[in-house]
């Protein structure tokens, strides 16, 4: 079975690196790089080859000369003559092995050279057409071109600066000088304008968990400034909507709270005959069951959004809690580190995890509060009962407000403890728990 292949879209997708950064510096270099590589081969398809050959063969007519010369004039001071004048005259060392001859292997083909020498050895085999072997690696300065000729072998070092153009050298040079430096300019720039990106990132990451960085200084080019100005204002009136509607719940809490004392008050009063003690019981109990529910709706509406994160004991704050669990009449079992120092809002974490272990005791026997390390980036919280648990179908929804799995509940106590935990960055899954019945389990970023 042929496996298919991966749309070109999301090959592209994969390779591009993630940050705005990197993306940034590859848009920018990658045409600097293409057009650069297009300007290296113009340059050295055209002018440097045009070069390199007519070098080439201006040094190779230069020894077809003095080879024709050579055997011309075969004689001893006619032979000094030519060695001397193609030393001073063509700056070609000559040496004549008289007898030699050249071996088969070693006869040059141009096929067999590299680009760079490959000039050369078409220039000689043009111009001389005799046996030939060029020695290109011997002698760093020079190359050594051998030639069989009538008596013998004439050994030839032609200069390397007169059959190569060091222009390429230069040339190269210069495209991976400018590349770096631009680059390198480019990475300057653009690290100062993505730091005041992640500046911003961080800034509103934290104010989304509760933690209040204040405002934040505009910084990078306009389009960024623009952002932080317009961040610093959504702060300022987030704060101020939050401000007024404490203000206002407090306003309705005092409002609906001073009825509700004058009713407990006049039953307080009302004369305990046996005909009416269990209407004024039943009457006072459902005066604390009203003011119960107020206190938990205006906590839902409230949330806890005024109180600021600070670094505070997460193993104190639990401790508190089992401890009120266990005056009400709970058997709490406490695993905890000696100390879990995080940033927190103290009184809505106490309140969530107060909500989770109150719900855990009107339904369960035993109780385990523990805490541990989740990772190097998170704090696990976990409330464990034995109790009859929640099917797995209905956890999310036990989650919605007004939704009371039980009797004499209103249905706020999950969503509370999920709006809580939800502002400090972090969540609460329910699972099935080691003891039989519900495990809460809060994640709570470091």
């Amino acid at each position: 079975m042929r496996v298919p292949l991966p749309p070109q879209s999301a090959v592209v997708k994969r390779l591009m690196p993630r940050s705005l950064l990197a993306r940034t510096l590859l848009i920018m270099m990658v045409p600097l790089v293409v057009v650069q590589a297009v300007a290296l081969q113009i340059f050295y398809g055209s002018h440097l080859d045009i070069v390199s050959r007519r070098l080439s063969a201006g040094v190779a007519g230069e020894i077809a000369t003095c080879i024709d010369l050579m055997e011309l004039l075969p004689g001893p001071v006619d032979q000094a003559w030519i060695v001397r004048n193609a030393s001073d005259q063509f700056d070609l060392a000559l040496r004549f092995e008289p007898g030699a001859q050249l071996p088969r292997g070693q006869v040059a083909d141009a096929d067999k050279f590299s680009f760079v020498n490959r000039p050369l050895v078409l220039a000689l085999q043009d111009k001389l057409l005799r046996p030939f072997s060029v020695d290109s690696k011997s002698d760093p300065q020079a190359v050594l071109i051998r030639v069989q000729i009538t008596g013998g072998v004439l050994d030839i070092d032609a200069p390397r600066k007169r059959l190569f153009a060091a222009t390429i050298y230069i040339f190269v040079l210069w495209l991976v000088g400018s590349s770096l430096t631009m680059f390198g300019i480019s990475a300057l720039f653009m690290r100062n304008q993505v730091r005041a990106i992640r500046r911003l990132a961080a800034a509103a990451e934290a104010f989304g968990i509760g933690r209040d960085p204040g405002p934040i200084k505009p910084a990078g080019a306009t389009e960024v400034r623009q952002a932080a100005v317009a961040f610093n204002r959504m702060q300022d009136r987030i704060r101020r909507f939050l401000q007024q509607r404490t203000e206002m719940l407090a306003g309705v809490s005092h409002d609906l709270r001073t009825p509700l004392t004058r009713l407990r008050l006049a039953l307080a009063v009302m004369p305990q005959t046996e005909a009416l003690r269990q209407d004024v019981a039943d009457m006072t109990a459902d005066v604390e069951e009203m003011e119960r529910m107020i206190g938990a709706y205006l906590a839902f509406a409230r949330g806890e959004g005024i109180e600021q994160a600070r670094p505070t004991d997460l193993s104190a704050v639990l401790e508190d809690v089992a401890a009120g669990a266990r005056r009400a009449g709970a058997r709490v079992a406490l695993a905890t580190p000696a100390e879990l120092v995080m940033p927190l809002r103290a009184d809505a974490l106490r309140r969530a995890v107060t909500n989770l272990v109150d719900n855990a005791r009107r339904h369960s026997r035993h109780i385990s509060l523990a805490a541990q390390h989740h990772g190097e980036r998170f704090v696990q919280v976990t409330v464990d009962d034995d109790g009859p648990g929640i099917p797995l179908d209905q956890r999310e929804f036990a989650f919605k407000p007004f939704e009371s799995g039980s009797s004499g509940g209103t249905g706020l106590g999950l969503s509370i403890a999920r709006d809580i935990v939800r502002a400090h960055g972090g969540d609460i899954m329910l699972e099935d728990s080691p003891l039989g019945g519900l495990r809460a389990r809060i994640q709570l970023p470091v």
